[in-house]
């Protein structure tokens, strides 16, 4: 039906939904005729450069070429990070076509308060440690016998495994009655961050990446005598608005989302804290969840605390996301896909486990 009108615009917020070209959305996107088109959204770059292709094929038919020329002619250049004049060229062409606004900018939204951004460490237990020498060893030696899809597909497999034993051993063990308390550093940082955060009557919001770990923290704290509400990609939109609404209100201080299902769209103003109890590997995915709280509306100042297990690959990633910070305001975010593609040395030396565990 839209398709049979002749628009004069059309605009699609949250833009990053037609990130692949091929797929279904992105294809009746195209059905629509307009003579002007505009794309919306707070990450044109989530994990590599060819969704920000897909978004300025659509608005702006041409000006990138064909994908499989972009990739060759500015993607690999900018993602390998070997040519920093390729990512200054793309720039270049990309710019007239962009208006791109940052909170930091004068007179968007002088109001905001100040936010404050600390990255907290904690050591890992013996078990978690443990674990963590235990499948770095086993997975390095398979990845060593492999390559291709299959060595990619091992290399992803190790590091989400490191990322669930650095979370707990129990989401890594897939334990269907886990005990929860005293087995993970993580764990116990958060408790002392609600107590504190608690005990002054202030609201915070905590991001998982996993719907599992969300579940075991939801159980961990309900054990502990702490309201929480959780919300992921399940969750019915009537039950969510139900939420938000809670929330709002005061009447549920802790709430857990699953950082893919509640990264966009929120308005959660009343948290004065954001945790990120896991990272995700894209600045851009990590900022978008934060600016649930810290966005017009917001009266209070606003903390973000992210939890890094020491002497692991979260320390690794957590300085890779400082310095490729620059590059993903050139455009860039290439996300753990770049990860698969390290020699094995790299690879072996991202993982290591050093000094840190207790």
């Amino acid at each position: 039906r839209l398709a049979a009108v002749s628009w004069g615009m059309v605009v699609i917020d949250e833009a990053q939904h037609v990130k692949n070209p091929h797929s279904a959305t992105a294809k009746q996107l195209r059905t629509i005729g307009a003579r002007a088109r505009v794309a919306l959204t707070g990450t044109p770059v989530e994990n590599n450069l060819s969704e920000l292709w897909a978004i300025l094929d659509w608005t702006t038919p041409g000006l990138l070429g064909r994908l499989g020329t972009f990739r060759t002619r500015y993607a690999a250049a900018v993602e390998g990070g070997n040519d920093p004049a390729a990512a200054e060229r793309l720039a270049a062409l990309v710019r007239p076509f962009l208006l791109r606004r940052r909170k930091s900018d004068p007179g968007i939204a002088p109001e905001l308060p100040p936010k404050t951004e600390t990255d907290r460490a904690v050591s890992l237990t013996p078990e978690q440690t443990g674990l963590y020498e235990a499948v770095v060893r086993e997975t390095l030696a398979e990845i060593s016998a492999a390559d291709g899809f299959e060595r990619r597909g091992l290399v992803m497999k190790l590091l989400t495994s490191l990322k669930q034993i650095c979370n707990h051993p129990a989401q890594f063990l897939k334990e269907e009655q886990p005990r929860i308390a005293d087995r993970s550093g993580k764990v116990e940082l958060l408790d002392e961050l609600l107590d504190t955060i608690l005990a002054e009557r202030g609201s915070v919001l905590v991001f998982t990446q996993y719907v599992q770990m969300g579940r075991l923290l939801e159980e961990h704290l309900a054990a502990r005598g702490v309201d929480t509400q959780f919300l992921h990609g399940g969750t019915p939109v009537a039950r969510r608005e139900e939420m938000v609404a809670r929330f709002q209100a005061g009447e549920a201080p802790v709430f857990l989302l699953s950082l893919k299902a509640a990264g966009t769209g929120l308005n959660l103003t009343r948290a004065g804290h954001v945790v990120h109890f896991d990272r995700w590997w894209n600045p851009a995915v990590e900022a978008q969840a934060t600016d649930r709280a810290y966005r017009i509306g917001q009266t209070q100042p606003v903390q973000v605390h992210r939890l890094i297990a020491e002497g692991t690959i979260e320390d690794r990633i957590a300085d890779m996301l400082a310095r490729k910070q620059g590059l993903a305001d050139a455009v860039l975010g290439s996300g753990e896909a770049a990860l698969t593609e390290l020699t094995d040395a790299e690879l072996a030396d991202l993982v290591e486990l050093r000094g840190g565990a207790r």
